[in-house]
């Protein structure tokens, strides 16, 4: 589905075009023209490709999608891929964004998104001294939209894991706190795998042999590089302190069932002096001592009540109980 498809001269919106008029306005000096497609059909895929004369691998990529995020070069033109991430029941689900860039044209083709660009064209249409650099700029602004949607992602998962360490020192949550801590896991991933390559790609845009549409955009693109840079190490960060805390979850559930074994080993003791004194006692002999005594019985009792108070007083100094 075609959402604009606007020409821009000297940075100032020219006209909104039909998409037969495309090649009309790509010879105009100081022209270019910038189209956003949403899950695109093969039909729109091969009229871009006719219009802009885009490499058929790169737009193979876009036609099939599940493409990891990278940014490849074909002669004068630029082939990006990167993710979106949107949260749906709790799970995220993964869209990608693709984008064509040429010397005097962008193509924006997202699949399966719910996250639109319209601001990003009403941020570049404010800006026209910025917009003067060309499409390279309008690259720059899409990929830095992108990335800025991952800083509300990742801080949601932060809280996350605060939430779940403090719920680690609380009794009975083991099980619970393996499961979200495995589940929060996942969603680190998913953010990784989204986060880590386009990160590598980008180091390649303000390199002196970066490609020629981005060259008068270098410096921007340094910044969307600084800010992947930032979120990766803060993703490796959030994984480390996972994995501590499931170590400590798991240190955790030992100690307890050390405990429970203490206490069950003090009660078993005590019972067992109780036991060997009645096993004692309770032997049939007749010549047994104290045995015909009137007092015996309640003795007996006596005896085995105080060694057993003092067990337990001993267990409990000790912590056992």
């Amino acid at each position: 589905m075609l959402i604009n498809c606007v020409a821009y001269q000297n940075g100032s919106r020219l006209a909104d075009l039909p998409v037969e008029e495309i090649s009309d306005y790509l010879t105009k000096p100081g022209c270019f023209v910038w189209v956003a497609l949403c899950d695109a059909t093969p039909q729109e895929l091969d009229q871009m490709k006719e219009e802009f004369n885009l490499h058929e691998l790169a737009v193979e990529d876009a036609r099939h999608g599940h493409q990891r995020p990278k940014i490849e070069e074909y002669g004068d033109s630029v082939f990006a891929v990167m993710h979106q991430l949107e949260l749906d029941q709790g799970e995220f689900s993964v869209s990608e964004v693709n984008v064509f860039v040429g010397r005097n044209f962008v193509l924006s083709v997202r699949n399966h998104s719910k996250q639109h660009f319209l601001a990003v064209r009403e941020r570049c249409e404010r800006e026209p001294q910025l917009l003067e650099h060309g499409a390279g700029f309008v690259f720059y602004a899409l990929m830095d939209a992108v990335v800025d949607r991952y800083f509300p992602i990742m801080d949601g998962l932060e809280s996350e894991l605060e939430e779940i360490e403090e719920q680690i020192f609380g009794r009975s949550s083991a099980r619970s706190s393996i499961e979200q801590l495995y589940a929060l896991k996942r969603k680190i991933t998913f953010l990784k795998h989204a986060v880590a390559p386009l990160m590598e790609a980008a180091g390649k845009l303000f390199s002196g042999r970066g490609p020629v549409v981005c060259a008068n955009s270098r410096d921007y693109f340094r910044d969307v590089y600084d800010h992947l840079t930032k979120i990766n190490a803060s993703l490796d960060t959030i994984r480390d302190t996972i994995g501590t805390a499931i170590q400590v979850n798991l240190s955790m559930v030992t100690i307890e069932e050390s405990e429970v074994n203490k206490k069950l080993a003090a009660w078993a003791g005590i019972f067992a002096v109780a036991t060997a004194f009645a096993g004692i006692w309770g032997m049939n002999f007749k010549t047994m001592p104290e045995l015909q005594w009137e007092y015996g019985y309640p003795v007996a009792l006596l005896t085995i009540s105080l060694t057993c108070f003092f067990l337990y007083t001993r267990f409990k100094r000790a912590g056992w109980l």
